[in-house]
């Protein structure tokens, strides 16, 4: 992170859709309890943060800056008194879904079960902009994201989303969703992931999976209660049968389509380095990071534009959820 000159990252607390209903918080507090643990070992480095202040603080501390996000809100088990202390532990965003539709809204990788926002999913996105929680739509199906965008209050954030006119799969936006974002003044982070930046990777990935399919299902058959070996496997069999990741400038196309449709002030990072097996070339880990700003350069980005991808816009969107909540008190 040093390397890649990074002052400040969120670390997903990440629980799988199969925790549903299965202690599913106490799998969030194992995490969150993990993160704690491991920046204490590095306080010479880093330390939590909780607010752009803090963000700013630690920065002229010249330390990192940790901060934490929750991805899929299954932990909050509909209980708006979990969603509370799990605020007060130090979440400040939720990812409403994941790759499957629960209590809160429906997935855009799953069948629908409530047409968008549950009840329960508006009243938790209400309660989230009262206690000062980013909403985050990556994930989620269309219909939950215009009715996340309708319910919210404050701006809302895409995490660890692409652009679906450049790469057309569920997980992206369209441009009339990036359009109302923006003018919710929320921002889009443009995930890192080979599979959601660019189209010609997409439907090689895809040529692929229908190669390998028996080989798959032969592999679900023989690791179905072993989700750990499953994985494993796959992915050697993914190795065997490679598909070579986009060009770094594809990533920096995303960039530039969001920028040309509703200007530089709505587009970020978000990386999901820990969610993909590809990446865009040249941009393996966080110590590459600078390639960014090098190819930001090379198209013609003022410093300032720089600074605002880089994560000033996310600062601007934290600060006004953070404003929304004290209207609210």
């Amino acid at each position: 992170m040093k390397e890649g000159g990074l002052d400040a990252q969120f670390m997903a607390v990440f629980v799988s859709q199969s925790s549903e209903g299965q202690e599913a918080a106490h799998s969030a507090l194992e995490l969150i309890d993990a993160i704690l643990e491991q920046v204490e070992a590095n306080s010479d480095k880093a330390a939590m943060a909780y607010s752009p202040a803090d963000i700013r603080r630690l920065h002229n501390q010249g330390k990192i800056a940790i901060l934490m996000g929750m991805e899929n809100g299954i932990p909050v088990e509909e209980s708006l008194r979990l969603l509370r202390n799990f605020y007060r532990l130090g979440i400040r965003y939720i990812t409403l879904c994941h790759g499957g539709s629960n209590f809160i809204c429906d997935s855009s990788t799953d069948e629908p079960k409530w047409n968008g926002l549950s009840d329960f999913g508006k009243e938790m996105v209400g309660e989230m902009n009262r206690l000062g929680i980013m909403i985050d739509v990556s994930h989620i199906s269309d219909q939950a994201f215009w009715d996340g965008l309708k319910t919210s209050r404050a701006p809302i954030i895409a995490s660890h989303s692409c652009a679906r006119a450049l790469c057309d799969v569920e997980r992206n936006l369209s441009d009339d969703m990036i359009k109302a974002l923006a003018k919710n003044g929320g921002v889009v982070q443009l995930a890192y992931v080979s599979d959601f930046v660019s189209q010609d990777y997409h439907n090689k990935t895809n040529e692929r999976r229908e190669k390998l399919a028996p080989a798959m299902n032969e592999l679900r058959e023989k690791y179905k209660d072993d989700r750990e070996g499953f994985y494993r496997e796959l992915r050697a069999l993914y190795e065997k049968n490679p598909v070579a990741p986009p060009p770094i400038t594809s990533l920096i196309d995303q960039i530039d389509h969001i920028v040309k449709l509703v200007g530089v002030d709505h587009v970020g990072l978000g990386s999901d380095f820990d969610g993909t097996s590809s990446v865009p070339q040249g941009l393996e880990d966080a110590s590459k990071l600078p390639i960014i700003t090098y190819h930001l350069l090379k198209r013609g980005y003022k410093e300032e534009e720089i600074i605002k991808i880089l994560g000033g816009n996310l600062l601007r969107v934290f600060e006004k959820v953070e404003e929304v909540a004290k209207q609210s008190s």
